[in-house]
């Protein structure tokens, strides 16, 4: 089995680009860039990945700026280390990995999460604990990087634990990965219709649903721009007993007038992505679209509304 050494080369802040251009012109290859500014710049133009987000995985990025380079735990490795070294002037923090710890340690920052009174989500190399009284939701999250569970999420399926019963149709707009909607039929609803603007969104959510065994007749997935589309309104159709939009709020309050027709007389709506400073003005346009207010929550800088109609 090969071993690496990691060396971890911290930044001055604003010095990343000078040290990846240093360390590229010694012959470094394959550098790992960790940075809080990039981290956050993803997540606000990658929200499907933000189901796999939470407070420990930001907190480890929380003032980070360094560049990690990988070399053979020999000789050879030791001495172009030691080049690197010399010819940027820094000391790297190090350490040895195994080549198979190394292709499989993103699986760490994804672990089991309880959320609400009913859910389990569960990475699906978990086995299923024995004894089980919750209801496992099982997610798939590739490579992309996180722990499960933003703040946005574990509030919408906490909301979406109250409202869930075994006849309830729902629409999930924004869909991504398909947690939510998948969610709600692990907790009993009858079908679940997904959308999103996403091409690839249709793929993660179908492999997710098959991770818990969803037959396909109760979950329809869609591909478009439901603001700009009026064909795809449509075609999703009207009476959902739930509507989900887990998105930012700069979609949301365009999305707002489209809401009522969607929903069933009864029907409810569950929104969030709304970051701090912007849930007043989000819930201004949800009244203006005839819609009421009956919950509010808020975690980590983010807001959740629970809306019916009017």
């Amino acid at each position: 089995m090969s071993r690496w050494i990691e060396a971890a080369f911290s930044a001055a802040p604003g010095g990343l680009d000078e040290l990846c251009d240093k360390l590229t012109e010694l012959g470094a290859e394959g550098l790992v860039i960790e940075d809080e500014a990039d981290f956050r710049r993803f997540l606000e133009q990658n929200r499907q990945y933000w189901d796999y987000v939470d407070s420990e995985l930001e907190e480890r990025y929380r003032g980070l700026s360094r560049v990690k380079v990988y070399v053979g735990d020999d000789d050879a490795g030791r001495a172009q280390l030691a080049v690197f070294t010399e010819g940027t002037g820094l000391e790297p923090v190090t350490s040895v990995v195994d080549e198979a710890d190394w292709q499989d340690n993103w699986k760490k920052y994804y672990r089991p999460m309880e959320i609400g009174e009913q859910l389990l989500v569960l990475p699906r190399w978990e086995p299923i604990p024995q004894d089980i009284e919750r209801k496992v939701l099982r997610l798939d999250p590739g490579l992309a990087f996180g722990t499960g569970g933003h703040a946005t999420t574990r509030m919408c399926l906490r909301a979406l634990e109250k409202y869930a019963a075994p006849e309830k149709f729902v629409l999930d707009l924004g869909c991504g990965s398909g947690i939510l909607g998948i969610g709600a039929l692990v907790l009993g609803c009858a079908y679940c219709a997904g959308c999103d603007i996403d091409p690839k969104s249709p793929d993660a959510a179908a492999e997710n649903s098959r991770l818990n065994g969803i037959n396909p007749a109760i979950y329809h997935m869609y591909v478009g721009d439901i603001l700009s589309d009026a064909s795809l309104r449509d075609e999703l159709g009207m009476g959902y007993d739930i509507v989900l939009a887990n998105i930012v709020a700069d979609v949301i309050i365009p999305l707002a007038p489209h809401v009522r027709g969607f929903m069933s007389h009864g029907g409810v709506f569950i929104t969030s992505g709304i970051i701090d400073g912007r849930q007043d003005e989000v819930r201004a346009a949800l009244e203006r679209a005839g819609l009421s207010v009956l919950g509010h929550e808020s975690e980590d800088g983010w807001h959740m509304f629970v809306c019916g109609q009017r």
